[in-house]
């Protein structure tokens, strides 16, 4: 059966089927497949369970949220302040694109929203400043990965309704790893343009007046991060009703900034319901999968395969590693979650990992496989920003990146208190 399982997975997702079809249709396979009664009859009731799970109506909120900085000029602004402060260090603008993206992903909540919109901004200053292409498109795509570690996150909201873990503990757990992973991010670039000089493009100069009048385009992110992540952990709101006040901040924003107009949020809602529709296809797709799996003794078959293994709690952890980067290259990081969550977690609370290190763990796995190919969906795009050339370029700008992630889990396996201080501390 979990042979079964893998090659119609792989079968459907290489016939390109969209993600949420691909994993609904698996489901109907194995229900008339291995199950005894008609399951697939619950598949109304297991949508409608679902779709009105209060947390994940925070998922079109920071969408929004995402959507009205980026149409409001606020992302962009901020972009070229973060150019001002960091593009003397070797690399030059490849760390404001780092250092944007980590702004950026303190608001959005996503990593697409992340990559698109730093990228928009960012791409046509290669040609012009004379950077190494295949690296600034990496740092492109690495930099959009922040966007689901970093909180707000829409992936930590999902792996907390998984497994029941407090959202709460787990954006204060993804704060320090996020801002580490980009300084590792960073310093790839620095030994990078130390190595090959010419790759680091023409230094952009700045006087310290323009830098320090420049602050004021990073208020409005830093503005939106403190509205909703303070209000959470002042008691004031649920992950939910912060969504909600980060975009009633965001459209006070857009109003202040002359941008507020019928022509931007239409625009607005039209990208909010198409990301929105996309990720909740997904979401039922593969609630209704795990029912499945459940229901047919699946899920407990991949666990007892795993489990009776019998190694160490580290070599579990680098198996789960691999596992999660061989399937990275064929899954989409969303549906990557809500199929393997269900599995993988238990094994890990089985193995005496605290739940929510375990769920910075699998997001940073998940971060890699939003830039491994060839189903990296954060190298599409930033592919998809660029006029001209070969997709082969944002790959191995890539790379380097991927090396910093496994690094970081390296890390957090080593010291667990850098993603469990903070919990412990204000818990």
């Amino acid at each position: 059966m979990i042979s079964t399982f893998l090659v119609l997975l792989l079968v459907l997702l290489g016939i390109s089927i969209p993600v949420g079809a691909a994993l609904g249709l698996l489901g109907l396979v194995l229900d008339g497949a291995y199950s005894m009664l008609p399951l697939s009859r619950a598949i109304g009731e297991v949508a409608w369970a679902t779709s009105i799970e209060f947390l994940l109506v925070a998922i079109p909120l920071f969408v929004m949220l995402g959507e009205i900085l980026l149409r409001s000029g606020l992302a962009e602004r901020m972009y070229n302040a973060m150019t001002l402060w960091l593009s003397w260090l070797p690399g030059g603008l490849m760390h404001a694109n780092i250092g944007a993206s980590a702004l950026f992903a303190a608001t959005s909540g996503s990593s697409v929203a992340t990559a698109a919109t730093v990228g928009t901004v960012a791409i046509p200053q290669i040609k012009k400043q004379g950077y190494n292409e295949s690296l600034f498109l990496g740092s492109l795509a690495a930099g959009g990965t922040l966007g689901i570690l970093i909180p707000p996150s829409i992936n930590l909201i999902i792996y907390g309704v998984l497994t029941n873990t407090s959202v709460p503990r787990l954006y204060l757990a993804g704060i320090i790893p996020g801002l580490l992973m980009a300084l590792l991010f960073m310093s790839a670039i620095i030994v990078t343009c130390m190595i090959k000089p010419a790759w680091g493009g023409r230094k952009t100069k700045a006087a310290w007046s323009q830098r320090i009048a420049s602050l004021l385009d990073l208020l409005p992110p830093l503005f939106i991060f403190l509205l909703v992540v303070g209000s959470i952990y002042a008691g004031i709101a649920t992950p939910t009703e912060a969504a909600a006040l980060g975009v009633t901040g965001a459209l006070i924003l857009a109003a202040f900034a002359r941008r507020l107009t019928i022509t931007m949020l239409k625009e607005v809602f039209e990208g909010t319901m198409k990301s929105t529709a996309m990720i909740m296809l997904i979401v039922i797709g593969a609630a209704f999968l795990n029912f499945i799996m459940s229901g047919t003794g699946l899920t407990s078959a991949i666990t007892n395969l795993i489990t009776g293994l019998d190694v160490s709690p580290l070599t579990m952890i680098l198996i789960i590693v691999v596992f999660y980067l061989i399937l990275g290259c064929f899954m989409e990081t969303l549906s990557m979650m809500i199929t393997t969550i269900p599995i993988v977690a238990p094994i890990m609370f089985a193995l005496g990992f605290d739940p929510v290190w375990s769920g910075i763990i699998i997001i940073i796995l998940v971060e890699a496989a939003l830039i491994t190919p060839p189903v990296g969906l954060n190298l599409f795009v930033v592919q998809s920003l660029r006029k001209s050339g070969n997709m082969n370029d944002v790959m191995k700008g890539s790379l380097p990146f991927v090396i910093m992630m496994l690094l970081m889990v390296a890390v957090l396996v080593a010291v667990p208190g850098l993603a469990l201080w903070l919990p412990q501390y204000f818990g």
